[in-house]
């Protein structure tokens, strides 16, 4: 079998790869640059998506498909000649990764790109799964300055929270929606079994760090303001309506998310709490190994 990994390189994606990898399943992963790299063992394509003529050639071959577009202003345009050259070349089934209650969100932009794309896959002939995952729970790798050093925690996931999961699982989830049968057609919400708040996320790693964190509250002007100096002003607003929808709408998960993962799996999902435990001590590890001089 042949995989094409549209989003192969990033963080979730590139482990997707490495689980088909172990698969024995052989991996072209799409890539921008020269210089991008990919799992071991995969196969680097270098080119763009807004290239059809460059993607058709890249799909000749191919049986199926892992398509994980980056949010972008034209995420939609990218998932659609990717979606549209895939049906022309008769591809025998697309994993497509959108979020979960995508239908519930569609004034943030990259949502709506999503369900769009969503109705395309029911609409036409191609067999399909799409994975609906939750809020990772290693969207918070970067906080280590705001929780060691702050003693903040500065995501504002409001007072219900969300039922974040894994990226370890979301990968194991598709690798087998990909390589075993009886999964087209389907759609999985990706939930963990937590489900974490702005002040259940602050009291977590008070409890992993042994220090006092706070939660530094929902207010989202201020938190659109503070991604404006880090991102484009478009994603800032994106990853904004975002949130707000999370605060607004909730992102729990419903009846039978956590038995149909766990089903899947063929193990329980991995709560946000273990991998607060494993954060908290790879980074204080880090803050206690000695100063060594810098290399001549």
């Amino acid at each position: 079998m042949k995989v094409f990994a549209i989003g192969g390189a990033g963080h979730v994606g590139s482990e997707v790869v490495k689980q088909l990898l172990k698969r024995d399943v052989e991996v072209d992963v799409l890539v921008r640059d020269k210089g991008t790299r990919v799992s071991e063992g995969a196969n680097a394509v270098i080119g763009d998506l807004l290239d059809p003529a460059f993607l058709e050639k890249a799909l000749e071959g191919i049986d199926k498909v892992y398509l994980l577009n980056a949010v972008t202003p034209d995420e939609l345009t990218q998932a659609l000649i990717a979606y549209d050259l895939a049906r022309k070349l008769k591809v025998k089934h697309i994993v497509y990764h959108s979020v979960f209650r995508v239908e519930h969100f569609k004034d943030v932009p990259h949502f709506a790109s999503k369900f769009a794309l969503e109705s395309a896959l029911h609409t036409f002939d191609v067999p399909f799964t799409i994975i609906r995952p939750n809020y990772f729970n290693q969207n918070d790798l970067g906080l280590k300055d705001p929780l060691m050093k702050a003693g903040i925690y500065p995501i504002p996931l409001g007072p219900v929270g969300i039922s974040t999961v894994d990226v370890r699982d979301i990968a194991e989830a598709t690798a087998i929606a990909l390589t075993t049968a009886g999964h087209e057609g389907k759609t999985y919400n990706l939930n963990g079994p937590d489900i974490v708040s702005g002040p259940g996320a602050a009291a977590i790693w008070t409890e992993v760090l042994g220090k006092q964190i706070k939660y530094a509250g929902h207010d989202m002007d201020a938190f659109e303001e503070q991604m404006r100096e880090k991102s484009p002003a478009w994603s800032a607003f994106d990853i904004r309506m975002m949130f707000q929808g999370y605060i607004e709408r909730g992102f729990v998960a419903g009846d039978g998310d956590i038995e149909t993962l766990t089903t899947l799996l063929g193990h329980a999902p991995r709560r946000y709490i273990d991998f607060a435990r494993e954060m908290a001590a790879a980074w204080q590890s880090e803050s206690s190994a000695p100063d060594l001089p810098a290399a001549a």
